[in-house]
């Protein structure tokens, strides 16, 4: 496999995570979008995170997947020039010009946008001037994925790292692991109160290695009658919550793991 075949077949693979990761974003970031901005104190030697009261409480993520395939590879493309399209911003931008439409006249919408930003035709601000609902859509947007694209080191072989650009959230379960999964996401549920189901249900092999797909604290560690054993972890931002539930009964958790633990994206947390 030559090189070029090789950045191919690497491009393929990082659009299939990109899709696998945002089935799971969506069921685990869809209500933690904050809106204002996160104030930090210090107090007794340790951080503590305030959070503003005006925020979104929910956010209808509806982006196609061939937008955000599109958004992502003009990030990608444009990172480290002079004029930079960064993904979440061309998608709120895209939303608020559609009214949260990706449909092919959004797409050709979105696409006319990224060539006059890259080109340095147009601003930001320019474009989004006269647009009522960017600041919520980006806002929102931000919050579901804000954490997924950006700079990570990847191993090059003995101990070294290279410094990369791009996607750097992880799938949630080890790579050749079987697993199926359901899309039951917004069904009723009814056991111990009525509620929808905010989760993307992926079944897996006993023993499945857990993955953290984004970098955060442990916030919750434990039992409880909904979840089964399992684990809550905030994204340093404070926008993300990753709840990862129905985990092993025996041995649900990585070793050493407890709730105030700092996880790194690719950490194994735990074992389904």
């Amino acid at each position: 496999m030559d090189k070029k075949q090789r950045d191919q077949y690497r491009m393929r693979i990082k659009k299939g995570i990109l899709a696998e990761c945002l089935l799971v974003m969506m069921a685990v970031a869809v209500l933690a979008g904050q809106r204002g901005r996160l104030e930090e104190r210090r107090a007794a030697g340790s951080s503590v995170l305030a959070i503003e009261e005006d925020y979104i409480k929910w956010v209808d993520f509806t982006v196609s997947y061939e937008a955000l395939c599109n958004a992502y590879e003009w990030d990608v493309k444009s990172h480290g020039t002079e004029h930079e399209v960064h993904w979440v911003e061309l998608l709120a931008y895209t939303a608020a010009k559609t009214g949260g439409s990706f449909d092919k006249s959004a797409l050709k919408t979105m696409e006319k946008a990224a060539q006059a930003l890259f080109e340095g035709e147009k601003t930001l601000e320019e474009l989004t001037e006269k647009l009522q609902y960017y600041p919520y859509y980006l806002d929102a947007y931000d919050a579901a994925i804000g954490g997924l694209v950006g700079e990570y080191d990847e191993d090059s072989g003995n101990g070294n790292y290279e410094s990369k650009y791009g996607l750097k959230g992880y799938f949630p379960l080890a790579r050749g692991f079987d697993y199926t999964h359901y899309d039951d996401f917004g069904v009723s549920r009814s056991y111990g109160y009525k509620r929808r189901h905010l989760g993307h249900d992926m079944m897996g092999l006993v023993g499945t290695p857990i993955m953290c797909i984004e970098s955060g604290i442990v916030e919750a560690l434990g039992w409880n009658q909904y979840g089964g054993w399992r684990i809550g972890i905030r994204s340093f931002d404070g926008k993300r919550y990753y709840y990862y539930a129905h985990l092993r009964q025996n041995y649900p958790y990585a070793e050493g793991l407890e709730e105030g633990s700092v996880v790194t994206a690719g950490d194994v947390i735990g074992y389904g």
